[in-house]
């Protein structure tokens, strides 16, 4: 299977929010470092003219997932507020698609296909394989890849294009080891976007 971009391709960009950035509501470590490696695959994308996606958390401010309501986060990613932009220095293009997600106050949502019309948007495109890089590992770059192998499509995950939250020791490990187990190929960014 070719590595590099090719027609049916589609890029996957998961919730780099400022709320998921250091210092942010619920920040994680080095979650910066993400942006260059994601804006050169940006460039890389839309100089082949394939599709970009860009998933956002877009929270009601009383979200079941906030410690208040029960849930394990403090609250992030409210919808309109600061934390909920996407990274200041992240290149997403006008053309790219946003998809909001857990967006209902009693519907969580870690994948980006999980109450989205992401899926139809691919399918649309003609989307036979998706590159996936962001934030968190664990979580909902874990969630969105395995969502997309269960619609049928060919998955890359981009190793260094993604940062875990580690809530527990080994949790990043795990979820790759999940991924590849899934058949999630797991590389790195410059085996894909050069």
């Amino acid at each position: 299977m070719a590595t590099t971009p090719q027609p049916g391709d589609a890029l996957i960009i998961v919730d780099v929010q400022r709320d998921f950035l250091p210092g942010g509501a619920l920040g994680v470590a080095g979650g910066d470092a993400v942006v260059p490696v994601l804006n050169h695959c940006i460039a890389e994308f839309l100089r082949r003219g394939l599709p970009i996606y860009a998933t956002r958390d877009w929270h009601p401010s009383e979200h079941c997932s906030f410690r208040e309501r029960g849930g394990p986060w403090p609250p992030h990613c409210v919808a309109g507020s600061p934390g909920a932009q996407f990274a200041p220095t992240l290149t997403l293009p006008g053309s790219a698609g946003v998809v909001s997600k857990a967006v209902e106050p009693e519907a969580d949502a870690y994948s980006g296909f999980e109450g989205t019309d992401l899926a139809a948007r691919l399918h649309r495109h003609g989307c036979r394989r998706v590159v996936i890089g962001g934030l968190a590992t664990e979580y909902c770059v874990r969630a969105t890849a395995l969502d997309a192998r269960k619609l049928g499509l060919d998955v890359i995950v981009l190793e260094d294009a993604i940062r875990p939250v580690e809530v527990r020791r080994g949790d990043a490990e795990r979820a790759l080891a999940e991924l590849r187990a899934g058949g999630v190929r797991v590389a790195n960014s410059r085996e894909v976007c050069g």
